[in-house]
């Protein structure tokens, strides 16, 4: 009868315990701070650049701008504007694919690549012929697309990287909020 009567009374002060007693009153407010600076992005950013390769060694150098914060786990994508569609009236419909692309032309195999840093991205050409044969619509104007996703946003994702829409979406960027840079 004791262990029964020592076991009630501890579940008795355990409720007592855990049961919770009116709030207090409200503390006082803090004085304000200053407004800061302008942080810099870390949800993830989209960055049209257009460019010529240069013609010594086939190369677009992009350094990322101090408004874009990349970090060595982050994963950067390149994508590149493969063609335009008609689309009647409307604006034309984009087509992008994903680097590294392979294009097989009358010289022999071409291939569009990248590499990054957490400073820059450098797309570049290889091919198994002599790269100075190729001509300008392979070299000049072209147009890539860089996605830069948080790791964490990829974290248990089964995202299909190689479609541009379903990163943006991902990243909760829409087209009118891709930056666009000229490189001389």
């Amino acid at each position: 009868m004791k262990k029964v009567t020592l076991v009630l009374g501890a579940f008795i002060a355990l409720f007592i315990i855990s049961c919770e007693g009116p709030a207090g009153p409200p503390g006082f407010d803090g004085i304000d701070g200053q407004d800061g600076e302008d942080g810099i992005n870390i949800l993830g950013t989209v960055i049209d650049i257009e460019g010529d390769f240069n013609p010594s060694d086939y190369s677009i150098n992009y350094e990322f701008p101090q408004t874009v914060e990349v970090f060595e786990t982050d994963v950067v994508l390149v994508y590149i504007l493969w063609e335009q569609l008609a689309n009647g009236s409307e604006p034309p419909i984009d087509v992008w694919r994903l680097l590294p692309q392979t294009v097989l032309l009358d010289q022999g195999t071409l291939q569009y690549n990248y590499d990054h840093t957490f400073l820059d991205v450098s797309i570049y050409l290889n091919g198994d012929f002599d790269l100075g044969t190729l001509t300008s619509a392979d070299t000049q104007n072209q147009i890539f697309r860089i996605a830069v996703l948080p790791a964490e946003k990829l974290a248990g994702s089964k995202l299909d990287k190689s479609n541009i829409n379903a990163v943006m979406r991902t990243m909760g960027v829409e087209e009118k909020d891709v930056q666009r840079f000229k490189m001389n």
